[in-house]
């Protein structure tokens, strides 16, 4: 026994020298890279590099750059690279900004917010200039608004529109057994369709149709203005596919310069008047954000919270990518109390999720704005569930290339018995007290009073849905009922439908909470929840590698993948969008 407690010992005592050892380089790390900021060049130039997933923010990973070197693996921030492109605007020692295109992904509203920022931006007289090998739709939509695009002869460029591709499971549950009840209210709510159906009902095609075409529109009318090129030119660019190539793209004014990498980096050195063999200093938005760091407003001085809710919405805890009602609550709460806090954007980026935590949150939503003013900032989604805590606050600001609305709700049974019994040799039995004591079993059928007393509660919270909503927005229940029916709706259409106040981004939510609370202009910003002790947490959870092992053999069908997986927690009546939507 002393043996073994001895052994144990050193292996404690070994792990924790390793995690010392680590901190130490960690912090030499970070300052040396505190000295390169703290020397920014004159003549510099902020180069953003979109090779990854745009996420709302980043997390704080302190082991990121020891345990992947390549940073393959961090996904990029929008919040950061807003703050870059701010201090880019307002640097003197900045001349302009260079964006790299490598097969980045981020809803139409964040490329829409990102770009609006690089339209301030263009105000201040400094250039912006692109280079990429192929250009999606979306990553277009962002080069489009910059001075010079740059795409090799051999480049491709995608300009003939977006669709919409679903996934239905419908065939796959009935191969292994399992057969699905859903109670359900709302002609448009497809958000259960993907396990019952095999194909687009015609009331979601009709939505689907409608919004992508919105979301297009809010592309197509930007480009155009950006590109000086007719909006029916435009449209019948994209409707005939008439650029296959490089040189189609710059003849018809897509692009302006049909060339290569070293061309491109010989123009900005003509901008900046630089010769031929002296270096362009170029400097990341993650190290421009640390130059600027002593801008950053901490939470024990008077400020404007900006709290992100960013996820699935469930009961109990949460995190950055789920959205906890037990969690979001308590923040809510500690900013209610909190003195320093002038008021609050809500920044909602969530497809919904379960109708009892959305009304929780609701609930708290309402308690707060009595105290300080509460703004709703939605980024690319903020649906069913996700509307239902925005219609709690104040004012609505969306993008026009927000997904919102599907004020509706559904239910889901699913029956393994077939599963169970006849494909795994698995048989069950119960008993019970009551006639309806085992009501949700997922190993028999619904029988016909269950079924009743499932589908009045779904009608119950849905009416309950409609009522808040038509509270939020100061109108009736019967205006409100004409957009619900849980239709989706780009934020284009949701302003004209009353749905939304506003259109803009963050910046555009923030002033309004400014104006609210009354605040002169230098009002500060902290961002919430605040991102401490998360280091330890992405430390340890990067041994694991699972989910990285889940995206490599899944690929393309991750996300699938991930609809599949997550169905047990699918309790309860749930207030969402449809599983995934693929939009291309």
């Amino acid at each position: 026994m002393s043996f073994i407690k001895n052994v144990f010992a050193v292996i404690v005592g070994f792990i924790l020298l390793t995690i010392i050892g680590i901190v130490i380089v960690v912090a030499m790390v970070s300052s040396g890279k505190e000295d390169e900021t703290s020397s920014l060049k004159d003549n510099s130039v902020l180069k953003i590099t979109l090779d990854n997933e745009i996420v709302e923010r980043e997390s704080d990973k302190l082991f990121s750059g020891l345990l992947d070197p390549r940073g393959a693996s961090s996904k990029i921030g929008l919040l950061e690279l807003k703050k870059a492109i701010q201090e880019a605007t307002t640097n003197d020692k900045i001349k302009g900004i260079y964006i790299e295109f490598k097969f980045a992904t981020a809803g139409i509203a964040t490329w829409k917010e990102l770009r609006d920022e690089l339209v301030e931006f263009k105000k201040s007289g400094k250039f912006v200039v692109t280079y990429g090998e192929m250009y999606t739709e979306a990553a277009y939509y962002l080069a489009s608004v910059a001075d010079e695009i740059y795409l090799p002869e051999s480049g491709m460029l995608e300009f003939n529109g977006i669709g919409v591709n679903m996934m239905y499971f419908k065939n796959l549950l009935s191969k292994i057994g399992v057969k699905t009840e859903v109670f359900r209210v709302g002609k448009y709510k497809s958000a259960i369709e993907p396990l019952v159906n095999d194909h687009m009902s015609d009331a979601d095609r009709e939505q689907v149709h409608l919004y992508i075409n919105s979301l297009y529109s809010v592309m197509l009318e930007d480009i155009a203005v950006s590109r000086n090129i007719p909006l029916e030119t435009l449209k019948n660019i994209s409707d005939s596919m008439l650029v296959r190539n490089a040189r189609d793209a710059r003849e018809l004014g897509l692009i302006s310069h049909e060339a290569y990498f070293d061309q491109l980096i010989l123009s900005i050195k003509s901008k900046l008047k630089l010769e031929d063999e002296t270096e362009i200093n170029f400097i990341s938005y993650k190290k421009l954000i640390q130059f600027n760091k002593d801008k950053i407003a901490v939470s024990t001085e008077p400020h404007i919270a900006v709290l992100f809710a960013n996820g699935e919405i469930q009961s109990g805890k949460g995190d950055g990518e789920v959205i906890g009602s037990e969690t979001i609550c308590a923040d809510l709460r500690k900013l209610r109390e909190d003195e320093n806090v002038k008021a609050i954007v809500l920044r909602i980026n969530s497809p919904g999720g379960s109708a009892l935590a959305s009304d929780i949150i609701w609930r708290e939503i309402i308690l707060t704005r009595e105290v300080k003013p509460v703004i709703a900032s939605m980024a690319n989604v903020a649906a069913s569930g996700g509307y239902y805590i925005a219609m709690a606050c104040d004012t609505i600001v969306a993008s026009p290339a927000t997904i919102t609305g599907s004020i509706g709700v559904f239910g889901l049974l699913m029956n393994t018995e077939d599963l169970l019994n006849n494909k795994l040799g698995i048989n069950t039995d119960s008993e019970k007290t009551g006639l309806y004591s085992d009501i949700g079993s997922l190993t028999r059928p619904v029988t016909d009073g269950e079924r009743a007393i499932i589908q009045n509660e779904v009608n119950s919270i849905y009416a309950t849905f409609i009522q808040k909503a038509a509270l939020g927005r100061h109108t009736t229940v019967e205006e409100i009922e004409e957009k619900a029916s849980g239709r989706v709706w780009a934020g284009k259409d949701a302003k004209v439908n009353n749905l939304i106040d506003v259109f803009g981004g963050m910046n555009t939510a923030i002033g309004i909470a400014a104006k609210r609370a009354k605040l002169a202009d230098g009002y500060k910003l902290v961002y919430y929840p605040e991102q401490k002790n998360q280091a330890w947490i992405e430390f340890f959870n990067s041994f694991s590698g699972e989910e990285d092992a889940k995206m490599k053999t899944f690929g393309a069908y991750y996300a699938q993948f991930k609809t599949l997986q997550s169905l047990p927690k699918y309790q309860g009546v749930q207030a969402r969008i449809p599983y995934f939507m693929d939009i291309k």
